[in-house]
């Protein structure tokens, strides 16, 4: 098993290379090497911090799924930290973007299904308390996204936390069984807990995650199975 193998794995932007522990030595990995659905990935130098930059390639709607898959992370239980920072694309942020970034998980590639944990940047600071709420959110492609968990199950899959669109953020998730955690901002509690992640106690790969209309920015992505 490649957990057995490969205990933590870092995601080292700074030179765009993943570099494994000391014991299994390290394996070059720059933006074009990472698996992208719809996305257009470059190496950037955003605010001090060697990264990856994602958008949505051209031509891709606002409906379709936009990730980067991570070749060679796993997880099943775990953790997954990484720095974000995200904010809506010029001229999009009329038409409803909010910045959004995540991290999918256990993500299975056929079909293309996954858990996620994601931000909405620019709620975080609006003069609408509801918009607040919306500003962490749990989905699972594909049969559970926001709009429906939202109806469902108001105010179950999401909550508020205190985020500055374009900003570095660290985000931590916890995962075990069909539980996951996120901490956001190097928080000892989380922000926001899933008791019933919709695909079950699966396993499956790691993906940066961006929704319509937003530029992001990733650096030290750190996948650490359990």
């Amino acid at each position: 098993m490649l957990e057995k193998v490969i205990r933590v794995i870092v995601l080292g932007l700074a030179v765009g290379s993943i570099a494994a522990t000391p014991e299994t030595g390290s394996d070059l990995l720059g933006p074009e090497r990472l698996e992208r659905v719809n996305v257009a990935a470059e190496a950037a130098l955003y605010r001090g911090k060697a990264a990856v930059r994602l958008v949505e390639a051209p031509g891709v709607t606002g409906d379709a799924e936009t990730l980067a898959v991570v070749p060679g992370a796993r997880l099943r239980d775990g953790t997954v930290e990484i720095e974000v920072a995200a904010a809506p694309r010029a001229g999009t942020e009329a038409g409803g973007a909010r910045g959004f970034v995540g991290v999918a998980f256990r993500l299975q590639k056929d079909p293309l299904r996954y858990e996620c944990f994601y931000l909405r940047p620019t709620n975080a600071r609006a003069d609408d308390q509801l918009r607040r709420n919306h500003t962490t959110q749990y989905i699972s492609h594909p049969d559970h996204p926001w709009h429906r968990l939202r109806k469902e199950s108001p105010g179950v899959y999401e909550s508020y936390v205190d985020l500055v669109p374009g900003e570095w953020t660290r985000v931590k998730i916890v995962v075990s069984g069909t539980e996951a955690r996120l901490f956001v901002r190097g928080a000892e509690q989380p922000g926001l807990i899933v008791k019933d992640l919709k695909l079950g106690a699966s396993e499956g790969a790691v993906a940066l995650w961006i929704g319509p209309g937003t530029e992001a920015h990733f650096a030290g992505l750190r996948v650490e199975p359990r």
